[in-house]
């Protein structure tokens, strides 16, 4: 004896009674660069790339996406990474302080004290003399250039790493 089961015949068409899965989402109106800079604060550095990633497939390459993506690869050890998104940033906006900075940072960090002193004087210009975080990463710079043995490289730590957000230079992160 054979029997046979039959599923409904209704085929692809919803039916009141079943459960029909939804359909895709729409577009999200959630800013990713302010999810990122939320994430970066919190130490989450691999998920705020990937925020900054998806703010920068919303909103396009500009000089806030690529300043971010470069900062988020500075804080995940990714020097190189890091200073070619900065450097697109600083020739998508020679204006634009956070990238200079930040910038200057990666420089430090990769032993380039002399090319990051000037970056570091680029920043403070571009800011205004505004930043004391700017500042004291330009003294730092300048100390470790005029003295480079007496600065050992964990000195470093002391550099500040700073974005844009409503208009302000904020500090993100003592590296």
């Amino acid at each position: 004896m054979i029997v046979l089961a039959a599923c409904s015949s209704g085929g692809f068409d919803r039916s009141d009674d079943a459960v029909f899965a939804p359909g895709v989402a729409g577009p999200s109106d959630i800013d990713g660069l302010i999810v990122g800079h939320r994430l970066m604060g919190a130490g989450e550095y691999d998920l705020a790339l990937k925020a900054y990633n998806r703010a920068a497939a919303q909103q396009g390459l500009n000089v806030d996406t690529m300043s971010a993506i470069g900062s988020a690869n500075l804080n995940l050890g990714r020097l190189n990474q890091a200073e070619r998104w900065l450097r697109r940033a600083t020739q998508e906006d020679p204006g634009f302080p956070p990238a200079w900075n930040n910038l200057g940072v990666v420089l430090m960090e990769k032993g380039q004290a002399s090319e990051a002193s000037e970056v570091f004087r680029r920043a403070y210009a571009a800011d205004n003399g505004n930043s004391d975080e700017i500042r004291d990463n330009l003294r730092l710079a300048l100390e470790n250039l005029a003295n480079p043995g007496n600065i050992v490289l964990e000195k470093s730590q002391d550099y500040n790493l700073i974005r844009r957000g409503a208009g302000d230079f904020v500090l993100m992160t003592d590296l």
